[in-house]
């Protein structure tokens, strides 16, 4: 079952706030905790809020505190729209925090209002997938024919695929009611039966403003009836010819628009509104800045019925063509139209059906930016001790200032504790020493200690203690035993070290797990689009049948814990049973033992790359295939192809790879490239954190 779901337009003025009231007054009726997230708002006035958001809270009465409710206004996005990374992680950080306190959220996206609505679309397709929220379409049906309705619902709905982001349903608004049964035939005609699909009918009683909504438009001044600016105004005509005639063109809920020196067509119209013979007219403006004479004036004070009359500097044909533009809002002073918008939902969408499909529905796949978010907060659902022997990089600062300031991880690091805080003068970070631990090996009250450890543990590898007093000086051995005997819980090193100098101590006595024989790695491959594991491509050179399969199997289960789903592919140079040759005929045998030893993995191979993760080429080679097109756990059948193929993607697609994490230890030892950015040293911390929760 989803938590969310985010509705969605393509243009402006689809009417997509009548489908967030219905939804959430759906959603009320089965579960008290609904929060409401609108990512980004039209505010434009810093010092007022926004209307629409503030109706939502309010008349639900949602705990949801307003600033909390969104991330950006809409010129703030404007203003990031070259900085897509850092706009998605403030939303997915502000939507998260809403998340955890509700059990749905309706989430709406943005208004397209002026410029940059291309921009708009891209970044509500990016909203959604980060946030894993299916995708509620909205259409507008104004001022569109059904074929022209139809297309727009078709290409928005194809637009989204495009972007893989999964949609829920499409909904046309605003639909002409002779045209509603025929366009909704051919919205389920055409688009996939999984879909719903509901088509809502024009409403007058919503699309029309308010008095109190045309005030505001044409900046007018109230004259007479304050008390009834909620008034709707369904039609609206000029005042200019005589009385007899002006009379003629009297409908339901009129505003009339004329000169404040008309008083001809201002007492018509208040008389005609006392008869019982016309209909209830909706207010009067007076244009020009003219105003009524003084009798006329004390006749109208006189009256005990009284409509509206607002007076405006404006001419009248400039006062007509604002009017005109106006489009009505669902505002929180304005209840009746809160009310029709729940009712106008509830009975034209099947409750039951979408009920039924957010029940059912689950979200495929999970977006790098989602992936990032995810590893800072389950290292901080626990926070452990983690060594960094390298104490003396810049790059390792860099990354430790980070980790202290979101206060993810316990750090200690390795080196000369007068040089690592004259570095960090130096650097000028923000970061207090007594905030870390560091140690120089040899003057560590620790030593001594650790040495008649290392001593006891390799003497029959004919370790005396003299050597193991100088092994003991070597950060990476230095640390390791930290972790080793529950100083610290894991050790992240390889900034400065090779990987054979990092990784050596913990196979000589930190060892691998029971029913582990090959220690593994793998990378996080943060694609533009989706996360997948790349394994091995930093430790064994020419893995056995028997190694290959023990690297999956890991995988695999790295690749749950961490949150994705494990498909893996065996990768060759051949898919199926076309190819032969010692090395295909090695990765058939590794796929055959991990399917005899885990029946319930979802594993293929051997397969080309292009057939695992091309969903067309998947199923062309490989058509009853549950991986093929689908893979999220690659293995690669040696290091040489694994290294190559990770840095390849990386740099032509500018992944991010977060690793290597290392497999089948007893306790998490990681290694970095000495290539490694601030940010990978970063993230090795907190996926390293990670598999310091499950060792008990």
């Amino acid at each position: 079952m989803t938590k969310n779901i985010f509705i969605a337009s393509a243009e402006p003025y689809t009417g997509k706030s009548v489908i967030a009231f219905g939804m959430i007054n759906m959603l009320l009726a089965k579960t008290q905790k609904v929060g409401y997230f609108k990512p980004i708002i039209a505010q434009e006035d810093p010092d007022k809020r926004d209307e629409h958001v503030v109706a939502m809270l309010d008349y639900f009465s949602l705990p949801v505190k307003y600033e909390d409710a969104f991330a950006f206004t809409r010129q703030d996005m404007l203003q990031q729209s070259d900085d897509n990374g850092n706009m998605i992680n403030t939303i997915i950080s502000k939507y998260k925090k809403m998340e955890d306190n509700y059990d749905f959220t309706v989430i709406e996206g943005s208004d397209f209002l002026g410029e940059g609505s291309a921009f708009e679309f891209e970044s509500n397709a990016l909203m959604a997938k980060n946030l894993g929220a299916p995708v509620l379409i909205v259409v507008s049906g104004k001022g569109k024919s059904a074929s022209q309705l139809f297309k727009s619902a078709i290409n928005i709905y194809k637009n989204f695929l495009l972007r893989d982001v999964q949609v829920l349903g499409v909904v046309a608004n605003m639909v002409n009611p002779e045209e509603a049964e025929r366009i909704k035939q051919a919205l389920t005609n055409q688009l996939p039966s999984a879909l719903l699909i509901a088509v809502i009918p024009v409403e007058s009683g919503l699309q029309s403003p308010t008095m109190k909504e045309i005030t505001a438009a044409i900046d007018a001044k109230i004259l007479f009836g304050a008390d009834l600016m909620d008034n709707q105004v369904d039609n609206f005509v000029t005042g200019a010819m005589m009385l007899p005639n002006f009379l003629r063109h009297i409908k339901d809920n009129l505003l009339i628009v004329t000169p404040g020196d008309r008083g001809d067509i201002i007492i018509g119209s208040l008389q005609a509104n006392l008869s019982a013979n016309y209909p209830k007219i909706g207010g009067i403006v007076l244009t020009a800045g003219s105003l009524p004479d003084e009798p006329m004036i004390r006749l109208i004070e006189g009256l005990q019925t009284i409509i509206p009359i607002i007076s405006v500097q404006k001419g009248t044909f400039e006062t007509t063509t604002t009017i005109g533009s106006i489009h009505s809002k669902i505002t929180i002073d304005n209840k009746k139209k809160i009310e029709l918008a729940i009712d106008i939902f509830e009975r034209h969408v099947d409750l039951k059906a979408l009920d039924d499909k957010i029940i059912t529905f689950s979200y495929q796949g999970i977006t790098p930016h989602m992936f990032q978010y995810q590893l800072v907060k389950w290292a901080k659902r626990e926070k452990k001790h983690i060594v960094l022997p390298e104490g003396n990089d810049e790059r390792i600062l860099k990354a430790v200032e980070k980790l202290i300031a979101q206060d993810i991880v316990e750090i200690t690091l390795l080196g000369d504790p007068l040089e690592i805080g004259t570095s960090i003068k130096r650097l000028g970070l923000n970061l207090d020493v007594n905030a870390i631990h560091i140690h120089n090996p040899a003057h560590s009250e620790h030593y001594d200690n650790y040495v008649e450890t290392l001593h006891e543990l390799r003497k029959a590898k004919n370790v005396n203690q003299e050597m193991a007093r100088d092994m003991m000086t070597d950060v990476s051995y230095f640390g390791t035993m930290m972790v080793y005997k529950g100083d610290a819980d894991g050790m992240v090193s390889g900034a400065v070290h090779t990987t054979q100098h990092t990784i050596r101590p913990a196979l000589q006595f930190v060892k691998t797990r029971p029913g582990v024989s090959v220690v593994s790695s793998i990378f996080f491959m943060c694609l533009p689009e989706r996360v997948a594991i790349f394994g091995d491509c930093a430790v064994n050179p020419n893995p056995t049948a028997q190694q290959l399969a023990e690297i999956a199997i890991s995988s695999a289960e790295s690749s749950a814990k961490f949150g994705i789903e494990p498909r893996i592919a065996m990768l060759s140079y051949s898919s199926g049973t076309s190819g032969e040759g010692e090395d295909v005929e090695r990765v058939r045998e590794a796929t055959a033992i991990v399917r005899q030893r885990h029946p319930e993995l979802k594993i293929e191979g051997p397969i080309q790359y292009d057939a695992a993760v091309d969903p067309k080429i998947g199923k062309q080679k490989m058509p009853n295939s549950e991986v093929a097109g689908r893979a999220s756990v690659l293995i690669f059948p040696d290091l040489n192809t694994g290294n190559n193929t990770y840095k390849a993607v990386q740099r032509e697609t500018g992944a991010l790879a977060i690793g290597p994490m290392l497999q089948g230890l007893n306790k998490p030892i990681n290694d970095l490239s000495r290539g490694c950015t601030v940010d990978d040293i970063f993230n090795t911390v907190v996926i390293t954190a990670i598999q310091c929760q499950d060792i008990k």
